[in-house]
């Protein structure tokens, strides 16, 4: 369950930045996933894929870093760290 509340959360963001760009799609999504996040990047990326069906993000192409640091304040994060939009 954690991890999809994270997901709805990444997509929550993303929706955010294309709503507040003006934005019709999301051509890149870069993520850095915290060590206690409870993903690896391929798990992550099949996540995205599911949760960005059918929205501004659907096509986007991802770029997925993985922290082994538990000592980080977000290690229990999916943290966005970039986004490319586009009319």
């Amino acid at each position: 369950m954690h991890e999809a509340s994270l997901m709805r959360d990444l997509m929550r963001r993303i929706d955010s930045v294309v709503a507040r760009e003006g934005a019709a799609r999301v051509t890149s999504v870069r993520v850095r996933l915290g060590a206690l996040s409870h993903f690896s990047a391929d798990h992550f990326a099949e996540h995205f894929v599911a949760a960005a069906a059918g929205g501004p993000a659907a096509d986007a192409r991802l770029s997925v870093t993985a922290s082994g640091d538990i000592s980080d304040p977000s290690a229990g994060d999916v943290v966005l760290e970039s986004i490319d939009v586009a009319d």
